[in-house]
């Protein structure tokens, strides 16, 4: 019996969309509660700031660097089945976690296999998105990334709760039960319709005499193509894109660990302390829908990857307002500001990568760009911590953010504007081109009686003629 497919931006898709709301919240905002337990961890293991970063380091660049793996499964089993492993493995690895001796066990569970578990929900859920919306992608994006928003807001406020009652470790084995609803979420994807015409089945082709390709040709070539390495060749645009936002990678994770623990060295009350991550996620529930119905407008559509840049911009400026007073009013502020050029960036970064490449190529292409990312989130909160370590300041960890966000958003910003220009000046080039030779083609008519010309022009390319009343 043949299996019935959704239809793109059908009633269904509306399903789809809150299941993929709610696994965002709980994948992609689970790392905002890292800070809640970073004085507790740093305290049973007789670790250093350095040792204890590695522990949200591994967990984001497992979350992003999965990516690959994640889809070569969405291309052979698909996005639901994707997703329900994906629950499977983040719960396994957050229950483990709670009886780790060691801080290589927590690296090993509560950071690799939970952090690979999140990636294949998280990245199934984007790539279901692009295929169940089609008209309304942007509008549907935005409202998808909400579930970050409730993340951020809810996760330090739980995570705080339950280590207060129940230690580390049993918030961490709680956590694990929660994470399972992952695979509930999966459950609810249905194959959906796409415009990409089926490979028709034929008997197979005789043999030829060419020789085959040995095993490692078709590793490299299927390594090539899931990891998009022609489009980073071929597509100057994705190039920019992939380099500037692993670069912002770098600096855009800091905050989100160590605003925590700086307000709580600064005497902010813990409780209060985690309410500011959670003001963050707050303000983005309703800030992310407005900001999607302007991201999807026609008239702004030409321009989301200068708004990304833009939005890049404020965010390294507004990490700034740390380094002036560590006071609780000042970094209320702040996250009021941030919250602002975070919603920005969590609503543009994936459509951004949508408008630069095709969408059949999508999930490969979201493949290499999480595994930059992945490795800019694995160095980039160690080498914090270890910067932490040799200043005892935390100022120096936004200075450092605040460079690195800055100069992001300039090469993102004039690596689009120079492809842009340059793309302009070679259609113009070549518009030229076909003109003058129209031009020289009709050329032998001159000198030609009346009769001859007409009949010369009706000997013309139709094409030709054409494309010189369109110019």
């Amino acid at each position: 019996m043949p299996q019935v497919l959704e239809q793109p931006d059908g009633r269904w898709a509306w399903v789809v969309l809150l299941a993929c709301m709610v696994t965002q919240a709980l994948t992609l905002g689970f790392p905002s509660c890292i800070g809640v337990f970073f004085t507790d961890l740093q305290r049973d293991f007789q670790a250093t700031n350095s040792e204890i970063s590695w522990f949200p380091s591994i967990m984001g660049a497992m979350l992003h660097g999965g990516g690959p793996l994640c889809s070569i499964l969405i291309k052979r089993f698909g996005c639901r089945v994707t997703m329900i492993l994906g629950g499977m493995l983040s719960s396994l690895g957050m229950v483990v976690s709670s009886f780790s001796g060691s801080l290589s066990q927590l690296f090993l569970t509560a950071g690799l296999i939970t952090g690979l578990g999140m990636c294949f929900s998280f990245q199934s859920s984007i790539t279901v998105m692009g295929l169940y919306f089609v008209s309304r992608r942007p509008l549907a994006n935005a409202l998808a990334s909400i579930g970050n928003s409730l993340g951020v807001t809810l996760w330090p406020l739980l995570a705080r709760y339950l280590l207060e009652t129940l230690g580390w470790r049993g918030a961490f084995l709680i956590f694990g039960g929660i994470l399972l609803h992952c695979c509930v979420c999966g459950a609810i994807l249905r194959p959906v319709a796409t415009h990409v015409a089926p490979e028709p089945k034929e008997d197979p082709p005789p043999p030829s005499k060419t020789p085959t390709r040995s095993c490692l040709a078709t590793c490299i070539s299927s390594i090539r193509y899931h990891l998009a390495l022609d489009l980073l060749r071929h597509n100057m645009g994705f190039c920019i894109y992939v380099v500037g936002v692993t670069w912002m990678t770098l600096g855009f994770p800091l905050p989100h660990i160590f605003l925590v623990p700086y307000a709580m060295h600064h005497g902010v009350d813990q409780y209060w302390a985690a309410m500011l991550m959670s003001v963050i996620g707050f303000c983005n529930i309703f800030l992310r829908p407005v900001a999607g119905l302007l991201a999807g407008r026609k008239s702004l559509a030409a321009y989301r990857k200068y708004l990304f840049t833009a939005a890049i911009l404020v965010n390294g400026l507004t990490n700034l307002i740390c380094t002036v007073s560590a006071d609780f009013s000042v970094l209320l502020s702040y996250c009021l500001v941030y919250s602002l050029s975070m919603c920005g960036i969590g609503i543009l970064i994936f459509e951004v990568l949508m408008d630069t490449v095709p969408m059949d190529r999508f999930p490969s292409a979201l493949g290499l760009f999480t595994v930059l990312c992945g490795v800019a989130s694995l160095i980039s909160p160690p080498l914090a911590g270890l910067l932490l370590d040799m200043t005892n300041n935390f100022k120096s960890i936004f200075y450092v953010s605040s460079f690195v966000l800055l100069s992001a958003s300039l090469f993102i910003g004039g690596g689009f504007y120079a492809e842009e220009k340059k793309k302009k000046k070679k259609l113009k080039q070549n518009g030229q081109a076909k003109v003058e030779d129209v031009i020289s083609e009709s050329a032998p008519m001159q000198g030609l009686s009346s009769e001859d010309k007409d009949g010369a022009r009706k000997q013309l390319c139709p094409e030709s003629i054409c494309y010189v009343t369109s110019v």
